[in-house]
């Protein structure tokens, strides 16, 4: 397997070299303000440190999140030392990008220009939205039928956040806790554990499961979710419980199959054609 790069940003900067670092806790990658500056203003790094800092305080002036937001992280040098770095994650990098004017960086404000429309067009026609997605698994190589399956799978998720939302469900972090009980039960890990034991970052972890393991994971969201239909539980503590019922239930299936076949349904198998080099 190749050796994994930030696809997205070397697009963009054209290979050029933008220091990256993944956080586990926020699952978000942080990049190096002061790479990015030199790269599109061609700038020294000490020049492109003096210019981040006049631009960090008139973005401050304007009020700017990108600035409140923007951290510390330690990051490679090119003297090959670790040292405390000004970075924000990809939001903020092209917050960033959209206040320097230089003619390297138009390119990339004509691309997010592109998608801002596209966005709005998707609004007013959301089958465009459809077809994006579709397109987008194709080119992944993912064929017909499991794309099929792929895109009902969502359908169904989003029917069970609905349900959890008339329980008083409101909240992401709410949403995540009760996606993590129903998996814990059934696979023993939480999704992000799930994630790491196949070696995924940002990607989606069902698009990196093999036909079982969908099936499972979509049948304890389904039980969840009727049991929820059938018994109207209110706030967080009524639906956790509920959660774990449902994923009690994935977890029968599971060890029956397995009994049955003598194959582990949990596999370090994913979809992708790169690995991540720490």
């Amino acid at each position: 397997m190749k050796e994994e790069k930030l696809y997205l940003i070397n697009k963009l900067f054209k290979s050029k070299t933008i220091r990256t670092i993944w956080s586990k806790e926020n699952e978000k990658y942080y990049v190096s303000v002061i790479d990015v500056i030199s790269t599109l203003i061609e700038l020294s790094y000490q020049e492109s440190r003096n210019y981040w800092k006049v631009l960090k305080f008139r973005l401050k002036k304007e009020g700017n999140e990108t600035v409140t937001n923007c951290n510390q992280l330690k990051l490679k040098a090119k003297d090959g030392k670790y040292r405390m770095t000004d970075v924000v994650d990809i939001e903020g990098m092209f917050r960033i990008i959209e206040s320097i004017p230089s003619k390297n960086a138009e390119p990339i404000k004509q691309w997010l220009a592109k998608l801002g429309s596209e966005r709005i067009d998707e609004i007013f026609n959301p089958s465009l939205a459809a077809q994006r997605s579709i397109d987008l698994y194709r080119t992944k190589g993912y064929d017909e039928v499991w794309i099929s399956k792929r895109i009902k799978g969502i359908q169904d998720r989003k029917r069970l956040t609905d349900v959890w939302q008339e329980g008083g469900i409101t909240k992401e972090i709410e949403f995540a806790i009760l996606t993590n009980e129903i998996y814990k039960e059934w696979s023993g890990m939480t999704a992000s554990e799930y994630k790491e034991f196949k070696g995924l970052r940002k990607e989606s972890l069902r698009d990196n499961m093999n036909d079982i393991e969908v099936a499972l994971a979509d049948f304890g969201e389904m039980t969840t979710r009727d049991i929820a239909k059938n018994e109207h539980p209110k706030g967080l503590k009524e639906n956790i419980n509920i959660a774990k019922r449902g994923g009690k239930v994935a977890k029968k299936i599971k060890e029956l199959y397995e009994e049955e076949t003598n194959n582990k349904v949990i596999t370090k198998d994913n979809n992708i054609d790169y690995k991540y080099i720490d």
